[in-house]
């Protein structure tokens, strides 16, 4: 029984496709070093046969299983070179994603199991399997992947998420982390670490320290404008009263716009600037956690540790 199927779209990141074929390939050789179930994979389009990549690359794959086969094994979809809103959508709407999202479908309605990262996230959306579930996605894309799948759980934050059946991943390059993941989860913590060590991999379970503000702005004007304006205050950060007074505007209609634009709440928003600009001083500087919290405007450091911790996984020290 095939163990994990990697599903290929047109215009697919090669990166990603490689390092699902590169990261299985290793594991069927570990596995059978350390005496575990070997792992099998195929590469699969809808339709069999060459399928172009991003940049000009091109692969050769076999057919998905008919429709009604019985197939246990994990869909695994790189993300697509889409990386705008606009982008996405029209993807979307072309023949070969409306074949795969039917085929995706099917696969979930047959008990089937689903990861994907990257704006391939937005096919689990359009195949009705993402309502209740916690995921995540390309952290810029999380505001417009929270209008396609309004009932799911958006942890645009988190690298992977696993929720039943349904696992997704952050941008691209989380591509390499997913795999780790659903190889831990179909092959074993053993040979999913000995994977990691040989090809150099290291975990990463956040992608809030990737995060640009003004990149999670998406081009809004008004979001841009608060970051801006929040960058230019510190370490006097204005509150979001503050904020929507000086935009005149009330603070829930504030909030509306902030959320539609970016998924996050104002105050959220806002703490991602500071914590941004901590981060860089911590990098970059010889102050100490204290009057790095002084110059984002913490009144102390206990604050800045606790919401470091929450977003980066990580302590202001163990950034140093």
């Amino acid at each position: 029984m095939t163990t994990f199927t990697i599903l290929v779209l047109d215009g697919a990141f090669a990166s990603g496709v490689a390092a699902a074929v590169d990261i299985l390939t290793t594991a069927e050789t570990i596995a059978g070093q350390l005496g575990v179930s070997v792992p099998t994979w195929r590469l699969c389009s809808v339709t069999g046969g060459a399928v172009g990549l991003q940049n000009g690359f091109r692969i050769d794959t076999g057919p998905l299983p008919e429709p009604g086969a019985v197939d246990r094994s994990l869909w695994i979809i790189p993300g697509l070179a889409t990386d705008t809103p606009s982008r996405v959508d029209k993807r979307l709407l072309q023949p070969d994603a409306q074949a795969a999202v039917a085929r995706i479908t099917a696969h979930m309605a047959a008990g089937g199991e689903v990861a994907a990262v990257c704006s391939a996230v937005f096919l689990l959306a359009a195949a009705g399997v993402l309502p209740s579930r916690r995921v995540t996605t390309t952290w810029w894309l999380a505001a417009h992947l929270q209008q396609h799948a309004p009932q799911a759980r958006i942890d645009s934050d988190r690298m992977v998420c696993a929720d039943g059946p349904v696992t997704t991943g952050g941008a691209a390059f989380a591509q390499v982390d997913l795999m780790i993941h659903v190889l831990r989860e179909r092959g074993g913590a053993a040979l999913a670490e000995r994977v990691s060590r040989v090809l150099l991999i290291d975990g990463r379970e956040a992608q809030a320290d990737y995060i640009i503000p003004e990149m999670l702005a998406g081009g809004d004007a008004l979001a841009t404008r608060l970051v801006a304006r929040v960058e230019s205050a510190l370490p006097d950060c204005p509150s979001v009263a503050a904020l929507a007074a000086e935009f005149a505007m009330s603070e829930r209609t504030l909030g509306r716009h902030i959320h539609a634009a970016t998924g996050r709440s104002t105050l959220a928003l806002i703490q991602s600037v500071r914590l941004r600009r901590a981060r860089a001083l911590l990098e970059s500087t010889r102050l100490n956690v204290e009057q790095v919290a002084e110059a984002v405007g913490y009144q102390d450091a206990t604050a800045l540790r606790r919401l470091m911790k929450k977003g980066y996984r990580e302590s202001p020290g163990a950034l140093r």
